[in-house]
């Protein structure tokens, strides 16, 4: 029994153990990358879908500022074709002269706070408001009324026409100046990217990026806009519910059941979804549903409140200077320019989601530098033309292209020249214009929310069990998440923000850098990654630079010809470095 226990046998063999999942430079399983482009008729549909999905944020903002200038729905409904107009141009030149990345280029609510501070002006503040002046006109012609009853019959049929003109010459006046106000601001502000872009400099700062600093910032550009999901959705939970639902429904669950492989359902599950709630949503609407409700019930779950479709035009060119000749203020003129740089750190971010998502080479820090400068002509365009606010790339539309796995450059051209054809023809673009608020926020909850993972995504190339990583990871987000909270609680208790001096400029400089989530988060990880140890051998590794280095140049890897060269042989006299 000893003996033939002997220790003369082999021994069992080892099981294999689990291995890690390799990491990519390309984003595998996309099915149009940035140089492949779908069918003629799918890309037109594609194209279609990302105009549909850049709608939202050009509808909402004019939406809430335009009021506030003093603007109706006439001048409502022009700054929505002029934003529209100017992002067409920005998308194309951005394709086709700047990252050459399938980025639409869209109105940013990074410059939201600034413009707001420029309508809140104290050298505004001598206008008449138009509401007061229209109540004191209608109050003063009932009194000529009462005093003249002779003139009773005439005054009455003479005080809506003169009543309106009235109120339409005051309001004018008041939205033009804040206008041209912010016209100047943006003007101005357009020199710091253009200058940070084309100079090399952008390049610069773009080369000590590494992947474990890119992840705070990339992840919170999807994560940070939070606040505009689902508490956009729960304006008219009848309404964003299902189409939160019905979409997930269609992109993630549908395709894995029919099993057509035709990638229908999933590559214009946005099209069927929002036709499908935006029906439901119109029925609600003529059938009477939002009758009796409140008033903010009725903007945001009516399909007739928007006042887009009255007021726009059949047809109208945007053209610059429309609202009169730009006025300039040193101060606005800093203020905006913070903005501009807040925005110029975010789209970084987004410009990197967008590389990863259509399948190509992490971008050379030349061809990041080169976007932003033409970013940075996009808000002249904005300043030029007078959209309100300034331009940076569109992260919901990052988001459609990991929903579609389509990155193809032809389609985001193609969406471009909708804008600039539905912003001419001011009706029918109007129609589309009309989506309900709650649809476009339930779309937000996917793309966001894609572009956050995508983030995350380049923590592949970093080493997680190094504490350092774990540090300058998890330090970074959580700031990037706390001081925006404290800043924007304060702000809505009290009506301004923590640094509050006499000097409104001054004020929005140091405030409206510390409202953004990725701006803080992307400082902070940048700042402490080259920072913290980074001589050490060990720590470049964990830090995932390794895998950039061969990007660094443009000409290090072939694929960055094939992804990132200028068209019309235009790399032979600004050739790339």
């Amino acid at each position: 029994m000893a003996g033939g226990g002997g220790g003369g046998g082999a021994p069992a063999p080892k099981a294999d153990e689990p291995q890690p999942h390799p990491p990519k430079d390309q984003l595998p399983n996309v099915s149009y990358c940035i140089t492949s482009p779908p069918p003629w008729p799918e890309a037109i549909l594609l194209g279609f879908q990302h105009y549909l999905v850049m709608l939202g944020t050009t509808v909402l903002i004019p939406t809430s500022l335009v009021p506030q200038m003093g603007g109706g729905n006439e001048e409502k409904a022009k700054v929505i074709q002029t934003l529209l107009f100017v992002a067409g141009i920005n998308t194309l030149v951005q394709t086709l002269f700047g990252s050459r990345l399938p980025a639409v280029i869209g109105g940013s609510y990074t410059f939201v706070p600034t413009t707001i501070s420029i309508i809140l002006a104290g050298r505004f503040n001598d206008e008449p408001d138009p509401i007061e002046v229209c109540m004191r006109t209608i109050l003063a012609i009932n009194c000529a009324k009462l005093i003249h009853h002779s003139l009773a019959w005439y005054m009455n049929c003479s005080i809506t026409v003169f009543t309106g003109f009235f109120c339409f010459i005051f309001s004018m006046q008041k939205f033009k100046k804040i206008m041209r106000a912010t016209q100047g601001a943006l003007i101005v502000a357009s020199t710091l990217q253009i200058v940070l872009g084309f100079s090399g400099l952008w390049r610069n700062v773009a080369r000590f990026l590494s992947p474990l600093s890119a992840v705070p910032l990339v992840s919170l550009v999807g994560f940070g806009l939070y606040e505009l999901g689902f508490p956009g959705v729960a304006q008219c939970v009848e309404i964003g519910l299902p189409e939160l639902v019905l979409l997930v429904f269609v992109s993630q669950f549908v395709p894995h059941v029919l099993h057509s492989g035709k990638h229908v359902f999933d590559r214009f599950s946005v099209l069927f979804t929002v036709a499908i709630v935006w029906l439901y949503a119109y029925i609600l609407t003529v059938g009477g549903a939002y009758n009796h409700v409140k008033h903010k019930t009725q903007i945001t779950c009516r399909t007739d409140r928007s006042g887009l479709i009255d007021a726009a035009p059949w047809i109208r060119v945007p053209y610059p200077f429309q609202w009169g000749a730009p006025s300039f203020d040193a101060g606005e003129a800093f203020a905006m320019m913070m903005a501009s740089f807040v925005a110029l750190v975010e789209s970084s971010g987004a410009f990197i989601a967008v590389y990863r998502f259509a399948s190509a080479t992490p971008l050379p820090p030349s061809i990041l530098s080169r976007g932003i400068g033409w970013q940075g002509v996009g808000i002249l365009l904005s300043g030029l033309f007078g959209t309100g606010i300034g331009s940076s790339v569109s992260v919901e539309n990052a988001g459609l292209l990991a929903l579609t796995r389509v990155g193809s450059r032809r389609v985001v051209q193609i969406s471009a020249g909708f804008m600039i054809f539905f912003s001419i023809l001011g009706k029918f673009g109007a129609v589309f214009a009309s989506i309900p608020p709650p649809i476009v926020a339930a779309l937000y909850c996917l793309f966001f929310a894609y572009v956050g993972s995508g983030g995350l995504s380049f923590l592949q190339f970093c080493n997680l069990n190094s504490f350092r990583t774990k540090f300058v990871l998890g330090f970074s987000i959580f700031l990037g998440l706390s001081i925006p909270q404290y800043f924007n609680e304060y702000t809505a208790i009290n009506g301004f923000g923590p640094v509050h001096t006499g000097a409104r400029w001054f004020n929005d400089i140091v405030n409206v850098p510390f409202q953004s989530k990725a701006f803080v988060a992307g400082v902070v990880a940048y700042f402490l990654d080259n920072t913290l140890h980074k001589k050490e051998s060990a720590i470049r590794k964990d830090r995932g630079k390794h895998w950039w280095d061969k990007y660094r140049s443009f000409k290090t890897d072939t694929r960055s010809e094939e992804f990132y060269s200028l068209p019309f042989n235009l790399n032979k006299y600004f050739p790339s470095v």
